[in-house]
């Protein structure tokens, strides 16, 4: 049997199309499968894959039971999943910094290891070498420096260049700074930075590399076109390049949506897009062809539950998947915890039935 994923990646089509959720609903789980998730996280959802093969939802490495919410002393800055997360990136960089003066003469490239720094991607970036040796542990060593063929073996990286300004200053501070002449050499550290990661990831035993930038809202771009195309662009050209040339295939996932530079992230050598329902997939379907696309699926028709609505979201899902053959089934402002498990059952029950080519 063939892998689904590598399929819907290179656009070839699978007969039954695969999907791309990103879960983190535990009371779903629980309600779909009976088996209460934080007594039994493993066996719940080992049962969860059992029911929806499809589905893809990460299981646990043991049955460790796992602390109730109210269980959890820290409730820090709101919760994901069956915990809370304890930091909030504008006040963590508010912390770490004087002011904006100190954040333009901050030197990524002097500060190399931003272990702790809590960047979403966290880790010692000071050598191309440190970061292989760090990437290289994920995966068997018998596959050397090549991944076996027709397999969907990834990489993914959070910080492709728009998160890491973001995410070091805080977001309302990198957007005071980023005008400022100053900015550009900082940018440029950035970029040094990443241009370590993407020759790691080139000698990585993967076919693709999920690289990832929020670079628009729900409503469109965060930054005019005319600093994304002087910033970012370019830099994307020139990573995805390196990985390219050594026969590795790019995903680029974004919140929001994206049609605004829809054109411009193909140009610099996407296979495809990972979005949010916000997004025009159809538009994408006609303009590509057979392009990898993901993420029109989306969570505030599964909140509302009503059946007439999430069937009429998975016809138009599938109808769009008929369209494109790298078309994945995906839920793209993710499932939530606050999603109720009848309504993403319906959703899963109906891209059982619909879901074809």
């Amino acid at each position: 049997m063939g892998d689904a994923r590598y399929d819907s990646y290179m656009g070839c089509g699978p007969k039954r199309i695969p999907h791309w959720e990103h879960w983190s609903n535990p009371d779903a789980a629980t309600y779909i499968t009976g088996i209460d998730f934080y007594a039994q996280p493993r066996t719940c959802m080992l049962r969860l894959r059992e029911l929806y093969p499809f589905l893809g939802a990460p299981v646990p490495q043991d049955d460790t039971p796992i602390p109730r919410l109210d269980e959890q002393t820290d409730r820090g800055k709101g919760r994901w999943g069956h915990s809370y997360r304890n930091d909030w990136q504008q006040d963590v960089a508010s912390a770490r910094f004087a002011g904006p003066d100190e954040m333009l003469a901050f030197s990524p490239l002097e500060q190399g290891d931003f272990s702790g720094w809590n960047v979403v991607v966290d880790g010692d970036f000071s050598s191309e070498e440190i970061i292989y040796e760090r990437y290289r542990k994920r995966y068997p060593e018998e596959w050397g420096d090549k991944a076996p063929e027709g397999s969907s073996a990834s990489v993914g990286f959070y910080n492709t260049m728009f998160m890491w300004p973001m995410l070091v200053f805080g977001y309302e501070h990198f957007l005071g700074l980023c005008l400022e002449p100053e900015f550009e050499r900082v940018m440029e550290e950035f970029a040094e930075i990443n241009r370590r990661v993407f020759r790691a990831f080139a000698r990585l035993p993967i076919n693709f590399i999920v690289s990832h930038d929020d670079i628009v809202l729900a409503n469109g771009p965060v930054c005019s076109p005319e600093w994304m195309r002087k910033f970012i662009f370019p830099r994307y050209e020139e990573f995805w390049g390196i990985v390219r040339d050594a026969g590795k295939e790019v995903i680029f996932m974004v919140d929001g949506c994206v049609d605004a530079f829809v054109d411009d992230v193909m140009a610099c050598g996407a296979r495809g897009i990972i979005s949010e329902p916000f997004t025009d997939y159809k538009a994408i379907a006609r303009r590509y062809e057979n392009c990898f696309i993901a993420g029109e699926g989306d969570n505030r028709v599964l909140m509302r539950n009503d059946p007439a609505e999430v069937r009429s979201m998975v016809e138009s899902m599938a109808e769009t998947g008929r369209m494109s053959d790298g078309y994945m089934m995906c839920v793209g402002n993710h499932i939530p915890f606050n999603v109720p498990g009848e309504g993403i059952q319906r959703y899963l029950d109906l891209s059982a039935e619909l879901a074809h080519r």
